[in-house]
């Protein structure tokens, strides 16, 4: 079995270095994603995915310094779907799901409300971010 196992990585190009450093590599973008992603879940408020939260981002900042504020959170909303369909493929680690939630929070566009909830609302995901705010005594999200 290892036999065969190094004359695939060999055929590959790959020396057993790089299968580890990828491996490693790999381990460490799947713990900081979570990380990442469970710490905006939990400091999200309760009623964040209810009609009743306002939506509204640096409304009080110079007219130019918001403008480059929403398009720099755009850009990160863009790439965290991106990562998240990356992390969604079996065999890929990360939080796929959570990821491409995460980044659809941070994006601006007609319907978004709407596709938040349907994600949120979903058995599976509701009740993964609700079991994770419970282990740090948030309440449960609040959905329409």
């Amino acid at each position: 079995m290892i036999d065969w196992l190094t004359q695939k990585i060999h055929g590959w190009g790959l020396e057993w270095w790089q299968v580890f450093l990828g491996l490693g590599l790999s381990v460490l973008m799947f713990l900081v994603s979570s990380a990442i992603v469970s710490l905006v879940l939990v400091k999200l408020p309760a009623n964040y995915f209810h009609s009743s939260h306002g939506r509204e981002f640096l409304v009080d900042r110079h007219p130019v310094l918001r403008a480059i504020g929403i398009f720099l959170k755009n850009l990160l909303g863009l790439l965290l779907v991106i990562g998240g369909v990356i992390m969604a493929v079996p065999g890929v680690p990360g939080p796929g799901v959570l990821s491409i939630l995460l980044g659809i929070m941070l994006l601006d566009f007609p319907g978004k409300r709407k596709l938040e909830t349907r994600i949120v609302g979903r058995p599976r995901v509701n009740q993964a971010v609700n079991a994770l705010r419970a282990r740090f005594g948030k309440p449960p999200l609040m959905l329409d």
